[in-house]
């Protein structure tokens, strides 16, 4: 068939893939679990207190994957798959290197290129995940920690933001992946106080709210392509609501 006689008008709701990222114990894990049917692929050990359907905890690269098969080829009812974290994906994703490459440490790759190298087997996960997306219906979601890095923009001065806690080259390639990249983080308030001798200091005042900021600021990497507000509760609802597919209700 020509492609004149394949063109789709209109928009066409798809699985979203979400990129979740955070300070540590916000609750980005819990997060997940209120998704619709969700199965955790868990590459660290720390659901113990949340309520979730899970596989084992992976202890190689090849185990995640499995994780990713089995989902593929075998009937089940889950809607959703929960990556937690990609911090720890990554140790397993190094530890393969080291693995194929006969060294200890990816650090004794010269010149770096072991963090390239890595990068197969990152988009070796990225397409298992797609598949379960395109083929299965499967909405993602990639929890990882948070962390500080300087950003070095050619148009001010260089200053500090919080982005994904992963390498810098796997993570410009996932962002780019997802649909959503997700900033978890608490509401602070600057109050200014006065001082001494007519100074005045500025002081972070936190209420304990917790939020997610959707769009890329200096202090942190974020993104949607779902027009969200800036600033959502960290809460499922409070997104799915968006969605527009029925995915506002959690089902676990």
């Amino acid at each position: 068939m020509k492609l004149i006689g394949q063109i789709h008008s209109g928009k066409q709701p798809a699985p979203r893939r979400i990129m979740l990222y955070g300070t540590h114990g916000i609750g980005k894990s819990t997060w997940g679990s209120m998704a619709p049917k969700s199965i955790f692929v868990q590459t660290e050990d720390g659901l113990g207190e949340i309520a979730c359907d899970k596989f084992p905890l992976a202890k190689s690269f090849s185990q995640a994957m499995q994780g990713l098969s089995d989902l593929y080829t075998e009937e089940h009812p889950y809607r959703t798959i929960v990556v937690d974290s990609l911090d720890w994906l990554e140790r397993l994703i190094w530890e393969e290197v080291c693995r194929q490459k006969t060294v200890e440490s990816i650090e004794d790759i010269g010149y770096a290129k072991g963090y390239a190298f890595a990068i197969t087997q990152w988009r070796e996960f990225l397409t298992g995940l797609e598949a379960l997306r395109s083929d299965r219906g499967m909405t993602i979601i990639l929890i990882a920690h948070a962390k500080i890095e300087k950003f070095e923009n050619p148009e001010t001065e260089n200053y500090d933001r919080y982005v994904p806690g992963i390498h810098k080259l796997a993570s410009h390639i996932v962002q780019e992946w997802c649909d959503e990249v997700l900033f978890a983080t608490y509401r602070v308030h600057v109050k200014q106080t006065k001082e001494g001798f007519d100074k005045k200091s500025n002081k972070g005042v936190g209420t304990g709210e917790r939020i997610i900021h959707t769009a890329e600021r200096p202090a942190h990497v974020a993104k949607n392509r779902l027009n969200l507000p800036e600033d959502l509760p960290l809460d499922w609802n409070a997104y799915a609501q968006f969605l527009g597919d029925g995915s506002a209700t959690p089902s676990n």
